[in-house]
């Protein structure tokens, strides 16, 4: 039978619409014939030419009345009251013009006939599609899993109607805190507490929870993760508010829990004044433009008005993914922005310098820099050109082409660094500091914060993965921890403190409360519905397998260097002083270095990187990839260390 009703549900449409007019006049002829059977209680009228002629006047009738009515559009398996209000218009009309045909022609129908007509044919004509109806949502029950939708509001009302006529899942039940909504019927669904939930699991087969309650706030929606994480559920929600007006997403789309309802805490609304002062009219570059930070500042820079937004990538194919998405945004709300998007390496001082110059740019945005700290840890000179003098060389444009605000994307991992990456980032702070006392011209800052939500390298896709694959989910170590921010907030934060500096600002942002890697592993397992296997629980699902910190990588990440804190005038960015070199003496220093990258002596970089006031202290030795080959081949004496001594400035290309 399924096969049968799903084959004639695949069928054409024009087909699906004959076949319906062919069965409806048949069902108006049994109804009509059964009527006048049932009154006259004789099969002598039925083989009466009169009788037969009333169907010619009724089957035509009724039929057009049914089209009129819009009735052959429906959708069988999807009918509703509209439905129901048609069959019924339809077979009033329809007895209606028994009578009349009776009058016209002198058939001599009895005047009850049209009402017992009337009666038949509202079970025939509408019994049938309600009934192939039945048939076809009872079959696919069968083979749907059972959920309870969290929240019996107007999205946890719209959801269990999208999922009804759906194939994914079959609602049985709403769980919802709200006491004055308890044992109530919503959708032919009773509401339970929640507490109830393993009770419907036992006695209904649920199998999972669907959250419908897009409009709450993080807070509160991590507070009912917390409270569903340890029945064991699987928990998925569906889109936000704003996903669904906008069109970007369906209430019936249901998706795995955002690792923002675990980390993320409710974002401060941005202050327009701050959002739009160094964007609105103004010609804004943003290197990295491809990455995760540097692709999020541009969606948001775009939308705040700048005359022209630049955005400048080494990687062709990030380059252009960005460009693709950003005009299609821009054509959708109809913003009038030029976009242009310019290949090329921030360590190329001309290159940006003629960029700068030839299109007047006015703000600049440095987000571009190597960030994986063991990527680094293995590639020390291009960690070091990439972001110690990448960020010179276009600090150096900036302040040729007369760039008015210069703003460093900045981490965390630059205080008190351990690996090569925090120390170079930190370096690249100690070179706009020393540009921000050393001129007047361009106002320089730094932006410092965490780990964004869902970056390249981010652990959380990286665990979902492995939870797909059975596990095991790999952490370094049981008790490291990560300060987390959502790309969105921390890209709004760092446009608003540009706004704020006056020059030389070392800005922190609010990070919130770090997290245990390991409890977030464990929340991604159980909110998945599975069970972390360990020694407690050792028939468990999936096991929580710990590598060893890696090189250069720290246990706990900080964001402050001293005390010096103070507050601005936004409730999630502070202000830090922090030591810094002045240009002269840091000048010196920048030579000897570029020195030492320029002849891969990996012994002396890490020797200035640790005579530099950034506080490195390196836990390990070199593990650079090319450095240990070479120590590899080469003898002790040969790859004994190389003194590296005062040399005059070598920089010129990035001065």
């Amino acid at each position: 039978m399924r096969d049968l009703l799903q084959s004639l549900f695949r069928l054409p449409r024009r087909q699906k619409r004959t076949i319906q007019l062919v069965v409806d006049c048949v069902l108006i002829a049994t109804s009509y014939l059964l009527a006048m059977l049932l009154r006259l209680e004789s099969w002598q009228p039925l083989v009466e030419a009169q009788t037969w002629m009333a169907l010619l006047v009724m089957i035509p009738l009724s039929l057009a009345i049914y089209v009129r009515l819009g009735f052959y559009r429906a959708v069988i398996r999807y009918l509703g009251p509209k439905a129901i209000r048609a069959v019924v218009i339809g077979v009033v009309v329809s007895a209606l013009s028994l009578p009349l045909a009776s009058y016209l022609f002198a058939l001599g129908i009895p005047r009850s006939v049209p009402f017992i007509y009337a009666m038949l044919a509202l079970l025939t004509i509408g019994g049938v599609r309600f009934g192939l109806r039945a048939i076809y949502l009872r079959s696919q029950i069968r083979h749907k899993p059972r959920v309870v939708i969290y929240g019996a509001g107007a999205a946890g009302r719209q959801l269990a109607v999208s999922l009804r006529h759906g194939e994914e899942y079959l609602p049985i039940a709403f769980v919802d805190d709200a006491v004055g909504l308890q044992n109530t019927y919503i959708e032919g669904l009773k509401v339970y507490p929640p507490r109830q939930l393993g009770y419907l699991a036992d006695t209904y087969g649920a199998s999972r929870v669907l959250l419908a309650m897009p409009s709450v706030n993080r807070a509160r929606r991590r507070e009912i993760l917390a409270e569903l994480e340890p029945q064991g559920f699987p928990v998925q929600t569906i889109p936000g508010v704003v996903d669904v007006v906008t069109g970007r997403a369906r209430i019936s789309e249901v998706r795995d829990v955002a690792v923002e309802d675990l980390l993320g805490r409710d974002p401060v609304p941005p202050n327009p004044t701050l959002m739009e002062a160094n964007i609105r009219d103004k010609v804004v570059l943003v290197t990295g433009a491809g990455g995760s930070i540097g692709s999020e500042l541009c969606r948001q820079l775009l939308r705040h008005g700048p005359s022209r937004l630049l955005l400048l990538d080494i990687s062709e194919y990030a380059l252009y993914r960005i460009e693709q998405e950003l005009r299609r945004i821009a054509k959708e709300e109809g913003l009038e922005v030029g976009l242009e998007a310019l290949i090329g390496s921030v360590q190329h001082r001309k290159r940006l310098t003629t960029v700068m110059k030839a299109f007047e740019v006015q703000t600049v945005y440095h987000a571009a820099a190597y960030k994986h700290v063991p990527m680094v840890e293995h590639n020390v000179v291009e960690g070091v050109q990439n972001n110690v003098f990448g960020t010179l060389s276009t600090a150096r444009a900036a302040m040729d082409a007369g760039v008015e605000t210069f703003v460093l994307v900045s981490t965390d991992k630059a205080v008190r660094p351990t690996n090569v990456m925090g120390t170079t980032k930190r370096l690249a702070e100690l070179v706009c500091q020393a540009f921000a006392k050393h001129q007047e011209a361009t106002r320089f800052c730094m932006v410092r914060f965490g780990n964004v939500l869902g970056s390249s390298g981010s652990v959380v896709p990286l665990f979902r993965e492995q939870i797909q694959a059975g596990g095991p989910i790999t952490v370094t170590h049981p008790d490291i921890t990560r300060f987390f921010m959502t790309i969105p907030e921390a890209a709004q934060l760092v446009i608003q403190a540009g706004a704020m500096a006056r020059g030389g600002d070392v800005f922190v942002l609010d990070m919130g409360e770090p997290v245990r890697i390991a409890d977030l592993a464990r929340q991604m397992v159980r909110l998945s519905g599975l069970k972390v296997r360990d020694e407690h629980s050792p028939d468990g699902d999936i096991a929580i397998a710990y590598s060893g910190l890696r090189p250069g990588e720290k246990l706990y990440e900080e964001l402050l260097v001293g005390d010096g804190v103070a507050a601005t005038s936004h409730s999630r960015i502070m202000t830090a002083q922090e030591v810094f070199w002045e240009w002269p003496r840091l000048e010196g220093y920048l030579d000897r270095l570029f020195e030492a990258c320029r002849h891969f002596q990996h012994d002396a970089i890490r020797r200035l990187l640790l005579e530099a006031p950034t506080a490195y202290r390196p836990e390990g030795e070199i593990v650079d990839l090319v450095w240990l080959e070479k120590r590899r081949h080469e003898s002790p004496a040969v790859a004994s260390n190389v003194a590296v001594m005062p040399l005059r400035p070598v920089l010129e290309r990035h001065k």
